[in-house]
């Protein structure tokens, strides 16, 4: 990876409806050479997927939490199906498994504190492995990106 893909992955990170045009002007490159790397960059997982980021608030998702998770058991069949269930929950955005006090780290979004409640009753209440979860609500976000400092 050369200062070219760098700086066609920093375009990308700021708007990924750049057009290959576009790209190929800011760093001096023909847009065949731009699409070449592009592709090279995609199947090469460096580039892992294109998304539009949402207002969440304008969607009616008015609380975000983050929760810090403890199972009780370190049997890896039960860790194991707590992390499946993370992933295909659409509440979960991110989920962390970390070191420290807890075990994992997960941010979730919900309409309102009912409907966290509900989450916390299906998701945690109703699991026999989680010891315990803390909670804490987001009161306003300063910074939220993905983008990576290169």
């Amino acid at each position: 990876m050369d200062k070219s893909d760098l700086k066609l992955l920093a375009l990308l990170q700021n708007n990924a409806r750049t057009t290959v045009q576009a790209m190929a002007d800011r760093i001096g490159a023909s847009t065949a050479s731009v699409q070449r790397r592009l592709r090279m960059l995609r199947e090469g997982g460096v580039i892992k997927k294109e998304v539009a980021v949402l207002d969440a608030q304008k969607l009616g998702f008015d609380v975000t939490a983050i929760v810090s998770v403890e199972l009780e058991r370190d049997r890896l069949d039960q860790i194991d199906a707590f992390k499946r269930k993370a992933r295909i929950d659409a509440q979960v955005l991110n989920f962390y498994c970390i070191a420290g006090d807890a075990d994992f780290v997960m941010v979730v979004v919900a309409k309102d504190m009912r409907d966290y409640e509900a989450f916390t009753h299906r998701f945690f209440f109703s699991d026999k492995n989680v010891r315990k979860f803390r909670t804490s609500i987001v009161v306003s976000t300063e910074k939220a990106t993905l983008a990576l400092p290169i």
